[in-house]
């Protein structure tokens, strides 16, 4: 029968010390271990699956011993494939042999593009099983699958966001975040590597034997575990190269296989300024490629995140998105892209749990106080300024730190009162420049006074206050005019306490407060007919209007004609 052919390459490779003493290197072997495993479904034989156990559980123990002669990945995948169909049957416990597979195997074939493909099919084939039987698996190996999809990059972008949310747990949400933000920086290390110790992995035996590169990244990570020293292999000028890598603490925390928590990660190391301007100079068609691939995979993050995490992690979340809202890898397109879904996203968990403006309140008013270091800095201000306004500084229940935020929103009013601030440094500045930053300030005022406003709003304690920052800013004229006229709007509106509390008020009911009567829900306003007509349409018409128009001109989906 088939079969026993089969099972007798098996049980000869089992216990043959010859073919380089690894099995793998055995190209009949491979076809064997397929064979045998496609008639054990087919065959449903409990006899020939007890008999091929004991035989593939050798190799594959060997295989592991002879890890570094040969590649023996596929090999590896195809027995861990029996073990994950047929563990219940022999008593095998599946996940000590996978995660030895991670180690032992991926750590130094993730380069490899078919054994790259291949355990990603090998994931997605067995997905529901490994979350449900083995939950921890791919969120303690998330590094080394991040290594495997930057280096292979776009090719396997569709297999790897299958695998993806299974690199989701408690452990792992909070480091997974910095991991993808420095998807690049992870291209950048392992070129490094790659550049000072030849190819991570080669297309033959031969090659992947003469290789340091997968034993470097070996020894990275001991180094990162235990402290102890790499060899430099002797003091020529390539050991000079590769010792900036290891002593740069960055490096050695983007090499890493497993994840071991959430560590600091430095951005002011001279290599690490170094060698993140040299790949912006002349970027490779991975790195090009991972600056498109992380703001996609960060897409799918903030997904999860928003509508599966619990929200001790999403609040957790938030300060790590302030901090790293201006570190990142500076490339233009790339920055912009990731910017907008990290304040995208701060957003969208503000307006899910308003709570949270209350929370964090330490780092806003910390990000407040950073406003006019630089224009991303001015832009995230603004943002963080409209949130606390849009929510109440966190509703009606938090009026302590709605109190604080509101006086940091005061201090920032005052802060370009008292100095002149839009006119600090204009003389040395360019006309476009001082233009630029004249706008920027102005339009981030604009938000401040407008924040001030709603917050007064929602706590009518705060009123009195209000009034006198707006009417400060309103008598000014050392602001932009577009700034104390809409100072001058509010002190107007709030003399009017019903249009005020409908036009600055929430635009729903908070957690925990009931909508005030005479109070218009704006977010009703497209299933409402209530003021269909905007106002400004019948400004200046005095009596009936005479003519006829289409609401189609104002409410888009709405064919009927009125005569007004």
């Amino acid at each position: 029968m088939d079969w026993e052919i089969h099972l007798r390459t098996l049980s000869s490779s089992a216990r043959d010390s010859n073919f380089s003493n690894d099995p793998s290197s055995d190209a009949s072997l491979l076809h064997s271990v397929r064979k045998l495993i496609e008639l054990c479904k087919n065959e449903d034989s409990d006899n020939l699956i007890a008999r091929v156990y004991p035989q593939l559980n050798k190799i594959f123990q060997r295989s592991v011993s002879q890890s570094k002669a040969a590649s023996s990945g596929l090999l590896l995948l195809a027995i861990l494939q029996f073990f994950i169909d047929y563990g219940e049957f022999v008593l095998h416990d599946a996940d000590p042999s996978l995660r030895t597979f991670f180690r032992s195997c991926l750590s130094r074939e993730f380069a490899d593009p078919v054994v790259a493909e291949a355990t990603l099919d090998f994931l997605n084939v067995n997905k529901k099983k490994i979350l449900l039987t083995f939950p921890t698996l791919l969120p303690q190996f998330y590094p080394l699958m991040l290594k495997l999809i930057a280096w292979n990059g776009e090719k396997l972008e569709k297999r790897f966001l299958r695998v993806f949310p299974g690199l989701m747990s408690p452990g792992s949400f909070l480091p997974l975040f910095i991991s993808l933000v420095d998807l690049p920086v992870l291209i950048v290390a392992l070129e490094k590597v790659e550049k000072s110790s030849g190819p991570l992995i080669g297309s033959s035996i031969a090659s992947i034997q003469k290789s340091a590169a997968p034993e470097m990244l070996l020894a990275l990570m001991d180094e990162a575990y235990t402290g102890s020293t790499i060899g430099d292999g002797g003091a020529d000028s390539e050991s000079e190269d590769s010792n900036s890598i290891t002593s740069d603490p960055l490096f050695l925390e983007l090499l890493k296989d497993e994840n071991d928590g959430l560590a600091q990660r430095h951005w002011t190391s001279p290599g690490m300024e170094a060698a993140l301007q040299a790949a912006i100079s002349s970027p490779s068609d991975r790195l090009k490629q991972a600056l498109k691939l992380a703001p996609r995979l960060l897409d799918v993050y903030f997904s999860i995140a928003l509508h599966d995490v619990n929200q001790s992690l999403k609040c957790a979340l938030i300060p790590m998105l302030l901090d790293r809202y201006s570190k990142l890898f500076p490339d233009k397109i790339f920055t912009y892209e990731v910017r907008k879904r990290l304040l995208n996203f701060i957003l969208a968990a503000f307006h899910q749990s308003p709570e949270f403006v209350a929370i964090l309140k330490k780092p806003i008013v910390d990000r407040l106080g950073e406003a006019y270091d630089s224009p991303e800095k001015t832009e995230l201000a603004l943002q963080l300024c409209w949130a606390i306004g849009e929510h109440g500084g966190g509703g009606v229940s938090h009026k302590d730190a709605a109190r604080e935020l509101f006086e940091s929103l005061e201090l920032l009013l005052y802060e370009n009162l008292s100095s002149s601030r839009l006119g600090v440094g204009d003389s040395v500045l360019g006309s476009s420049s001082t233009t630029v930053r004249r706008s920027s300030q102005s339009r981030l005022l604009c938000f401040v006074v407008t924040a001030i406003a709603k917050i007064a709003t929602h706590h009518r304690e705060l009123l009195p206050r209000a009034r006198v920052s707006l009417g400060k800013v309103a008598h000014s004229r050392i602001s932009d005019a577009r700034v104390w006229k809409r100072a001058r709007d509010y002190l107007g509106l709030m003399n009017e306490p019903a249009i005020c509390l409908s036009v600055l008020g929430p635009s729903g009911a908070l957690s925990g407060s009931i909508q005030k009567p005479g109070t218009i829900n704006w977010s009703e306003g497209k299933t409402k007919m209530i003021a269909n007509i905007p106002f400004y349409i019948l400004a200046g018409q005095e009596g009936p209007p005479h003519h006829d128009f289409s609401l189609m001109d104002i409410l888009p989906g709405k064919s009927t004609s009125y005569a007004i």
